[in-house]
Formats: C-alpha cells, structure tokens, sequence
C-alpha cells in the first residue's frame, strides 16, 4: 500500500444559485476588480492508503458521490498525488 493524498474539489453546477460568490464577486468588482464570473468551492484533501493512485482517486469519488458533494447540484473534481 502506498499512502496517497486525494483532493476533492465540490462546487455547485452552473445555473445553481451560488449566494456566497455572488456576494464576493460583487465586493471584489467594487474594489475595481473585472471579472466574468466567480463560483465558490470546497475543497476537502483526503490522506489515505490505496494499491494505486487510479484505486485512491475511485475511492475518492466514492465518497464524493456518497457524501462530500449532492450529484443533484454539484459537481466535482478528483486529483491523486502521492503524500509526501
């Protein structure tokens, strides 16, 4: 077993009300920033042991899809690195 860390990346699916960035986009504009468009996301950096990265990054979904992340109005990225 090798010891992997998995980073979950959860944000809400375009056309899904986003209050907390739109509320940041609009302070930051008001600081003279331009932007097109901001979302918000959480990121969860999960520490486990697995036989492969591709064995890490599917348990890693697992619980995306069980738990950290709703498919209904999320969605959501997988990276694998090994831990350091």
């Amino acid at each position: 077993m090798t010891a992997f860390t998995a980073t979950v990346t959860v944000r809400l699916k375009r056309g899904v009300l986003d209050p907390e960035a739109e509320t940041t986009q609009r302070s930051l504009e008001r600081l003279g920033f331009d932007l097109n468009d901001l979302r918000s996301a959480d990121v969860f950096e999960l520490d486990l042991d697995a036989d492969s990265a591709d064995d890490a990054a599917d348990r890693a979904g697992e619980m995306a899809e069980r738990l950290l992340a709703n498919p209904t109005i999320h969605d959501y990225d997988v990276e694998v690195a090994e831990a350091e």
